[in-house]
């Protein structure tokens, strides 16, 4: 695929963010002028330089603690490499290499975001044993806020065991305490402390999803936006709260299968055309072809960016932190998407989806190469 398209992506992060000029923000409201951005990762602070418009934005965003709060899972990615797709029982049969690294779609977007220089919240239940703690402190060690992780002393912190071939791969998961926080266990005020809330994994949180269409409505009435990521429905049914959710979000986030798997529709077109009416914003991630959005009428393709991966574990959830990432700054649907498309492929660098973002070096030299400023 080719690199990004022409549209000016901010650099995130430790780099200048650039604010696009003469155009609206659609979930501003704004006309934004040019503005600088500074940001530095370890302050967690931003000055801005620019129109009185741009400074009254800024001004608004920090009087909120946190620019985004996830409430979801965690736990680690056993990933063994080399074996075959096809494996006979009672043999002893050798990985050609193994990685444990952070797993779990909430966590690696809250990570990645963090790294990007987004201030991040994380909400989530852990057991109280050595696998949680390690997926903390490496979260933890990306600038997230962990503050509020409940402690599950009955279960065992949920993993994931991933066996790569090539562009597909077995997924066996224990899903452990992540399947029994309710809604009733969060802290609303901490959740009302960000400016956007975020769901990943709707439908490995069994015991959230009664409650989450009264959350995301009451999210909403205290002026935070709202986006999901489904993840993959392990029963394939794709019901339940998902579908009044949907009609409660400001951006949603499936790729290519799942937006046809939950529309019953044969193609992404097909998908984008009944879902539109519903979501103000869609960005469906479509792995190397890039990502398609859909933004009231306005369908538009993003062109991927061409790496030779190690493996694509997490990319999509990558892709979320910088389509996020650059959308919270007042980038364009379609900067976001770019920026979304570099995230992935960054994250396909290295095994697992955070282990690229924790090399500082080759994070500044992937976006040096391929983020417009």
């Amino acid at each position: 695929m080719a690199d990004p398209t022409n549209d000016s992506i901010s650099r995130p992060g430790f780099f200048l963010l650039f604010l696009g000029c003469n155009s609206t923000s659609a979930h501003t409201g704004l006309s934004r002028q040019p503005a600088v951005l500074t940001y530095n990762p370890e302050t967690k602070k931003r000055q801005v330089k620019g129109t009185a418009e741009m400074q009254s934005v800024e001004a608004g965003i920090e009087s909120r603690r946190f620019d985004v709060v996830i409430a979801g899972e965690i736990n680690l990615d056993l990933i063994l490499y080399g074996l075959p797709e096809q494996m006979p029982v009672e043999r002893e049969i050798l990985a050609s290499g193994f990685v444990a690294t952070l797993g779990s779609s909430s966590a690696i977007l809250a990570h990645n975001l963090a790294v990007l220089g987004v201030s991040v919240a994380f909400i989530c239940r852990a057991g109280k044993d050595e696998l949680g703690k390690l997926a903390l402190e490496r979260l933890a060690e990306s600038g997230v806020d962990i503050s509020e992780t409940q402690v599950d002393t009955s279960l065992n912190t949920g993993v994931t065991v991933l066996l790569p071939h090539g562009e597909r791969r077995h997924i066996l998961t224990y899903a452990g305490p992540m399947a029994e926080m309710r809604v009733e266990d969060l802290n609303l005020e901490y959740l009302r402390s960000a400016r956007h809330f975020h769901l990943s994994s709707l439908f490995l949180q069994k015991a959230l999803q009664p409650g989450l269409p009264r959350l995301f409505r009451a999210l909403k009435s205290a002026g935070l936006t709202l986006s999901l990521d489904t993840n993959d429905d392990p029963d394939d049914l794709w019901g339940g709260v998902l579908h009044e959710l949907i009609d409660l979000v400001d951006i949603f986030l499936p790729n290519a299968d799942e937006v046809q798997r939950i529309t019953g529709k044969a193609t992404i077109e097909e998908a984008l055309d009944a879902l539109a009416p519903r979501v103000p914003l869609i960005a469906v991630k479509c792995g190397a072809r890039g990502a398609v959005v859909q933004q009231g009428a306005s369908r538009e393709w993003i062109s991927g960016v061409r790496v030779e991966p190690v493996d694509t574990i997490g990319a999509g959830d990558s892709f979320d932190a910088g389509f996020l990432c650059a959308w919270l700054r007042g980038e364009s649907a379609s900067a976001a998407a770019a920026l979304g498309n570099v995230t992935g492929a960054l994250s396909t660098l290295r095994a697992g989806g955070t282990e690229a973002f924790r090399d500082q070096a080759l994070v500044e030299e992937f976006l040096g190469k391929h983020v417009r400023t």
